[in-house]
């Protein structure tokens, strides 16, 4: 039911969204940086080998709760705050936000999560329409936030979407080689970093429903020299699901490893139309905490890439992609059993 040419209707761009999750661009990041003063609060969940961004927008939204006294919704919001969620450095300047969350995490002795997406022609146009002007600068790009991370320990998902549009055929044909070639470089540009560890992203089990057509993409891509794949990122398909869909493609990549994103997926995508489904679903809920314990050998990880409470883009109220929303935030919490 996905687009599979660039000759469908702009409805069928609406469905691919429920596929793509729209992955919020970074652009319109509304993280604060790490060293920003906050005042005391809780600690991040414990055990947590993953960073937690103590000035995030959901930390700061907590804060203003208290200060008027909404304290049960103050309450709530924490099972986001207190959690860590995926950086999305910004096009123009990604080194700051790097270099502060990497040296923050290291004193807490903890990996900082990011998600580089600013390949060209991204989400095709969509709501999260933008990326690098060229290859050129893609690598320039790729080059400046992998010096940023240094020797630092950090765990990067590269490009939400780009290797799936591909196979749905959502980005042109004219772009795929090139898109895989960068891709490629990428990772490998990545991986010069001693402490670095690299997912490339391959959608999600609604997507591109047969895994296998994503195999020889991947391939070209680059994955081999990745340290994995990862799935579900700004979606809401749920863990088992997700799990046995990445086994699969595992088993099709010589055993590879993935990680998966359970930012939103506590309660399973929404059912009814999907070309409605995918931009700020009601009724969902936050999914596992972010996790190296997942028991199963080929999943390395549960993370929260999507960061939970901001916006998929202009629909059913909600600001633009990547946006913070206190209210949709706010119902993913109170809708958690995490």
């Amino acid at each position: 039911m996905f687009r599979q040419t660039r000759t469908r209707t702009l409805a069928a761009l609406a469905v691919l969204g429920l596929a793509a999750g729209c992955s919020s661009a970074p652009d319109a990041d509304t993280t604060t940086t790490a060293a920003r003063e906050t005042s005391p609060r809780t600690s991040p969940a414990a055990g947590s080998p993953f960073w937690v961004d103590p000035a995030s927008p959901a930390a700061q939204q907590v804060e203003r709760w208290e200060q008027q006294g909404r304290e049960r919704d103050a309450r709530l919001l924490k099972l986001i705050a207190d959690r860590p969620a995926a950086i999305w450095p910004s096009a123009e300047r990604p080194e700051p936000k790097i270099r502060e969350a990497t040296a923050a995490a290291a004193r807490e002795g903890r990996t900082a999560v990011f998600v580089a997406y600013d390949i060209p022609h991204r989400d095709c146009g969509q709501h999260s329409a933008g990326g690098a002007y060229g290859a050129d600068a893609y690598r320039d790009w790729i080059d400046r936030f992998a010096r940023a991370i240094g020797d630092s320990e950090a765990l990067v998902v590269l490009e939400p979407d780009a290797v799936a549009h591909i196979v749905d055929g959502c980005t042109p044909g004219e772009y795929h080689a090139e898109r895989e070639q960068m891709l490629s470089e990428a990772i490998v540009r990545l991986k010069r970093q001693p402490r670095t560890k690299v997912y490339l992203d391959a959608g999600n089990p609604a997507w591109i429903r047969e895994s296998w057509k994503l195999v020889e993409p991947l391939k070209r891509a680059g994955v081999a020299n990745a340290d994995g794949f990862a799935l579900n990122v700004s979606n809401f398909q749920t863990d088992e699901t997700t799990k046995e869909y990445g086994r699969r493609l595992s088993e099709d990549l010589g055993g590879k490893h993935f990680v998966v994103d359970t930012s939103r997926n506590g309660n399973g995508p929404l059912g009814g139309d999907p070309s409605q489904a995918w931009c700020n679903p009601p009724g969902r809920a936050l999914g596992t905490p972010p996790t190296k314990d997942t028991g199963d050998p080929r999943v390395d990880a549960y993370l929260w890439i999507k960061r939970p409470g901001e916006s998929d883009g202009q629909c059913r109220g909600g600001p633009s992609a990547g946006q913070w929303w206190a209210d949709y935030a706010l119902a993913l919490a109170r809708n958690s059993r995490a």
